[in-house]
């Protein structure tokens, strides 16, 4: 089979193909209520670039899931993590009397701070 006849082929299978993609589901009702939870006044102009948009997103992401990632190892972040909780250790000890000495009020070993309210 030659290349125009491959190609002839691939597009009859694809204008064939019934599955909804992302982008379909976007109603007018879904645009108002994003707009509803991004407290947006959109006129309808605006709405309609909205649906545009946003329908271009969810098409993109449907390409993405077409993806083979099978040789993909599965992360959780893209950086390398590792353990970054160390072994909690006093290294100044208890220095209350000179943290004090910069209090200009003091009372039983604590800091006197101004009334927030009464």
């Amino acid at each position: 089979m030659d290349n125009a006849s491959c190609r002839v082929l691939w597009e009859a299978i694809c204008d064939n193909r019934k599955e909804p993609t992302m982008a379909n589901v976007i109603s007018d009702e879904t645009i108002e209520y994003v707009g509803i939870l991004a407290k947006l006044e959109l006129d309808d102009a605006q709405k309609e670039q909205a649906k545009k948009d946003l329908a271009e997103m969810l098409d993109y992401i449907d390409e993405l899931s077409e993806l083979d990632t099978s040789a993909v190892e599965p992360m959780s972040h893209v950086h390398p993590t590792c353990n970054f909780f160390r072994e909690d250790v006093v290294t100044n000890g208890d220095d209350r009397e000179n943290i004090l000495k910069n209090a200009p009020e003091e009372k039983e070993g604590a800091f006197v701070v101004p009334k927030t309210f009464d």
